[in-house]
């Protein structure tokens, strides 16, 4: 099963790159953050400490606000919102 679903978090990986619509900026907040939790676990790094790093500073809590998520729930809702993007 792991396998399986590694292979198809992997195809959506790729896929993501070839969407024919840029997603909205909350879209692709949610891709990363479920990303970065699926390849790396809880987000353990410190906030930007530039308060106008906007980008950033989202990027990081939408990955922060993931923790406790197991690597498998991140890669399927990761699949089932490239999924839904690709509808």
């Amino acid at each position: 099963m792991e396998n399986t679903l590694q292979a198809t978090f992997e195809e959506a990986v790729a896929t993501s790159k070839t969407l024919t619509e840029r997603p909205s900026n909350e879209t692709l907040l949610r891709l990363y953050s479920l990303y970065k939790q699926a390849t790396e676990g809880d987000c353990l790094t410190d906030p930007p400490a530039n308060p106008f790093d906007f980008v950033n500073k989202a990027k990081h809590q939408a990955w922060t606000d993931l923790k406790g998520m197991d690597t498998p729930s991140a890669m399927q809702q990761y699949i089932d919102l490239i999924e839904q993007l690709k509808s």
